[in-house]
């Protein structure tokens, strides 16, 4: 079964979120792209985090975060939010997430997680189920980039 690689939506730019100046707050960034792709999970591969949490006992944390801020997303502004599994492992999901504007000519924010699958009652790490193993086998795309900077530069190139 072929299954979306690169899933997408669409949010809007609330005023809450926002500095006097109208620009997204940078930590509100991260709540967008987390909230993006728990959209995601549920509507392309059919994982409800909360649910899934609550009858296996398992969820997954944050290990790291790194983001790159290019253009401020703006009060009222419609961005889209594209997500993708660059990496995993056992015990691990490296996951890029890019903010584009609506038009898509310009790319906002990137950011890269890694995130743990950790048992909710040991608080402890452990290995990913294997049907998660098999949904990131095939919806990760590996890419060579390393460097987030480039990255951005690079996705930035790639709009022109």
């Amino acid at each position: 079964m072929r299954r979306e690689t690169k899933p997408r939506s669409k949010s809007i730019i609330r005023f809450q979120d926002c500095d006097p100046m109208g620009h997204l707050n940078n930590s509100r960034y991260i709540d967008y792209f987390i909230n993006a792709r728990e959209d995601q999970l549920l509507k392309y591969y059919d994982i409800n985090v909360y649910q899934y949490i609550q009858e296996r006992g398992r969820a997954w944390v944050v290990g790291k975060n790194e983001i790159i801020y290019k253009r401020p997303a703006l009060l009222m502004e419609n961005v889209i939010i594209e997500t993708e599994v660059l990496n995993f492992s056992e015990k691990h999901i490296l996951v890029e997430m890019r903010m584009y504007d609506e038009k898509e000519t310009h790319v906002k924010s990137v950011m890269r997680s890694h995130f743990v699958p950790v048992d909710i009652k040991t608080q402890r790490s452990i290995p990913h189920e294997e049907y998660i193993m098999e949904l990131l086998e095939s919806v990760h795309s590996p890419n060579t980039q390393e460097s987030i900077e480039l990255r951005a530069i690079e996705l930035q190139e790639e709009l022109a």
